[in-house]
């Protein structure tokens, strides 16, 4: 059965309180791809109550996510959920004083549900609505931790559909500095995954089988670190797996757990050097590391030592903030609502966004 997994933060962060006269709740509804997380941010107390629920043994059968599994279970889950979590915060429906929603960018069926449901109650409670950038949101996640980043500083977002190096100089303006030009990190871990038989996700199974591999056996390229600019690309990498895999004989245990620790070494030294580039060319000292590969404890500890080499602060979210989460949205949302963004009750969801438009 999936999972619903339910974190009542214990958050009280001075730093989350505004210059709002009075307190704000924001109820935060994300449902992009395979996870439905309903939350509610507290303009006084940061994140009060966060529920998540987990597709990930409906799909693991398939390999992946399955767009059209994935739309119709949101569907029964965010008004249940909404109220679980209503209830949990102590409030009523009447004291929500906005609403913030994923719209994009996503699985395009999941979104719109996501989007339904927010509009839906905006109209019925007579509330604003904000949608969010999916992206974005995961970046603020790290603003949620008890030690938050100031700006300016550079945003690694890395994540199964995006890999992303981000300019952040002030709050709610993004520069590009450089994107995966094929497969993004996450989505190779899948692959690469299941070429050596690990469930999905492929993540998490590659990481822990790594912790058994060998790392000297084999060398892996380390993409696009040899030309200029800050673009990645993972295809290469995943190709090359691919043929030490296949060139193998009676593939054993002990291989495919050095070829997972070799991959995942190549894939986080990768991401190191785009990391310290980025910081190099934009002079700035800060690093923010967001998204569900962000979750990936080595390449924390990469670049917990990068940031030891280098002099510069890296800041991670959260571990059960990594993965898509309601209370990165609803952050996001009261950010964009006190900033004075608005929206009509229209539904306008964007399978694509690039995170600059949001400028």
């Amino acid at each position: 059965m999936p999972r619903l997994k339910i974190f009542p933060i214990k958050i009280s962060n001075m730093h989350h309180v505004t210059s709002f006269l009075r307190i704000m709740n924001v109820l935060g509804i994300e449902t992009s791809c395979d996870e439905t997380g309903i939350a509610i941010y507290n303009s006084d107390e940061g994140v009060v109550v966060n529920h998540l629920y987990s597709q990930v043994e409906l799909h693991r059968e398939f390999g992946g996510v399955v767009p059209e599994l994935a739309s119709r279970d949101h569907i029964r889950r965010p008004l249940p959920m909404i109220h679980q979590t209503i209830q949990d915060a102590g409030l009523l429906p009447g004291d929500i004083d906005g609403i913030a929603y994923t719209a994009g960018p996503g699985l395009i069926g999941a979104l719109l549900v996501g989007a339904s449901v927010a509009k839906s109650l905006a109209l019925a409670w007579d509330l604003p609505s904000i949608g969010i950038h999916h992206m974005e949101g995961h970046m603020l996640a790290a603003r949620l931790a008890d030690d938050p980043p100031e700006y300016p500083f550079v945003a690694l977002l890395v994540s199964g559909g995006h890999t992303q190096l981000m300019a952040c100089q002030r709050p709610l303006h993004y520069e590009l500095l450089g994107e995966s030009q094929d497969d993004a990190a996450g989505e190779a871990f899948d692959k690469v995954a299941k070429m050596l038989g690990l469930p999905y996700p492929g993540g998490p199974a590659i990481a822990e089988l790594a912790t058994r591999g060998r790392r000297d056996r084999f060398t892996f390229p380390r993409p696009m670190t040899n030309k200029p600019g800050l673009n990645f690309s993972f295809s290469g990498l995943k190709t090359f797996t691919m043929n030490t895999v296949n060139g193998i004989d009676n593939l054993g245990d002990q291989d495919r757990a050095d070829i997972a620790a070799a991959f995942q070494e190549a894939v986080v030294d990768t991401i190191r050097i785009k990391c310290e580039r980025a910081l190099t060319e934009t002079g700035l000292a800060s690093l923010v590391i967001a998204g569900g590969v962000s979750a990936n404890l080595e390449l924390r500890e990469r670049l917990k030592k990068l940031s030891k080499e280098k002099q510069v602060r890296v800041y991670c979210p959260p571990l059960h903030l990594c993965t898509d989460n309601g209370a990165m949205i609803a952050y996001a949302g009261f950010l964009r609502l006190q900033d004075g963004s608005t929206e009509s009750l229209s539904i306008d969801v964007r399978p694509r966004w690039p995170m600059t438009e949001l400028n």
